[in-house]
Formats: structure tokens, C-alpha cells, sequence
């Protein structure tokens, strides 16, 4: 059996976005079940698998798990080809760490820069809290990138990693807000754009009918680029 995804619009879901690029950069079969964030009853059917009746949630036969985090834990067990870890130990014990702290972090950017897929991009101006999210993820990206990446595309090398799956969003906002960052960076979030799964949940997240007020930061105009 398939492993089961279940996420929230593409558009503005940027938890979901970090299972279900990592499954599919990895060629992982996996079907999937988008809810939308604001329907009626999506507590309650999101929360039959998920315990906090958030996305994403995975299902796998009679086990489930919730978390992005959790889930890229337990896509990495499973099937460790896709190393979704890196073999080194000091390389793996850093990206779990970096993971961890993308996790747990970044409020100030996450409120004020939601993940929005279909808004042209324009710089905004930002909080020196903001500010300060992003000088930090851009030294995060830079080391891991001059430490234990140079060898390839991702963050630490050429396979596509769970930190990798964990930044995701981060590098749709900044390229969506206009943040500027230096060259590394720059060059890694190329390397994202570029991948044809990222392009892939882009795509679909354009013809998305759904808007969210809360999460259109020019609410009440929603610009959208063409699909």
C-alpha cells in the first residue's frame, strides 16, 4: 500500500509543502488528499490521523504520523535510499539540528511573510525582528552550503535532504518578498526553484481557487500571477 498524504492548499500550506517535496524529490509512491484550510469540516477530518488536527499527516497501513518534522523522520527509516539524512555523522548530526531549529523558529517571519505562492514577487519592507530571522537563515544556508555542500545542489550535497525539505518555504518566501541574500544563498534557492517538483506543487497551487484573507498580505487585494 501507498504511503497517504494528507495536506492543506498549496497555495498557503508551507507545512505540508516540506513532506511532500521531500517525497517526491525522492521518487517516493505516495498518494495524496488536499483539504482546504478553511473548510467546514477540516478539523475533524484531519484530525481522524493527526492528533493536533493539523496538516500534514501521514498515513502509512495502520500508522500514522503527524509533524513535518515526524514525517520526514519516518520517511527517512523507511526508506533510507532516498537519504533523506546525510551518511556523515557530523554532517547529519548538523542537519538535524538546522531542521530542529526551522522547526521551532522564525515566528516573526512566518507571521509577517506567509507562504504564497501565487503572489508576483515584490520586495516588502521588513522588521528588524524579521531582519533578523533572515540574516540568521541565510548564515544557516551559507555554512551548511560551504561546510558540507559544495559537492552539490542541496545544503549538504547532492541528495536532496529533510533540511532541505524543512527550508522549502523559507526559500518560496523570501524569493515571493523580494529578501535579498548573497550569492550562497541566492544559488541554493535557485537550485530549489529549479527542481521540477518544486515546480510541479507551484503549479498546482496557481490554479487553486481557495483564498485565505489572513494569509494575503495585501488583503484586500489578492494579485496573482498567471498559471
Amino acid at each position: 500500500m501507498a504511503l497517504h498524504l494528507i495536506i492543506g492548499n498549496k497555495n498557503y500550506s508551507s507545512w505540508s509543502f516540506r513532506p511532500w517535496i521531500a517525497l517526491k524529490v525522492a521518487g517516493i509512491p505516495f498518494t495524496e488528499e488536499v483539504i482546504s484550510l478553511d473548510a467546514a469540516d477540516f478539523k475533524a477530518r484531519v484530525g481522524r490521523i493527526s492528533g493536533t488536527g493539523k496538516v500534514p499527516a501521514l498515513v502509512d497501513g495502520d500508522v500514522h504520523v503527524w509533524e513535518s518534522l515526524a514525517i520526514l523522520d519516518y520517511v527517512a527509516e523507511n526508506f533510507p535510499q532516498a537519504n533523506l539524512w546525510p551518511s556523515d555523522r557530523g554532517a547529519r548530526a548538523h542537519a538535524r539540528a538546522v531542521a530542529a531549529e526551522m522547526h521551532a523558529g522564525f515566528v516573526p517571519l512566518r507571521r509577517a511573510c506567509p507562504m504564497n505562492m501565487w503572489r508576483p514577487v515584490q520586495r516588502i519592507e521588513i522588521s528588524p525582528e524579521v531582519a533578523s530571522n533572515v540574516e540568521r537563515i541565510e548564515a544557516i544556508w551559507t555554512e551548511c552550503r560551504t561546510r558540507f555542500g559544495a559537492s552539490g545542489a542541496f545544503l549538504f550535497g547532492k541528495d536532496f535532504s529533510a533540511a532541505d525539505a524543512m527550508y522549502a518555504p523559507v526559500v518560496s518566501r523570501f524569493e515571493t518578498y523580494g529578501i535579498e541574500v548573497g550569492a550562497t544563498a541566492r544559488a541554493y534557492m535557485d537550485n530549489m526553484i529549479a527542481l521540477p517538483a518544486w515546480q510541479e506543487w507551484r503549479a498546482a497551487a496557481l490554479k487553486e481557487p481557495c483564498v485565505l484573507p489572513h494569509d494575503e498580505p495585501d488583503w484586500p487585494q489578492v494579485p496573482r500571477v498567471q498559471s
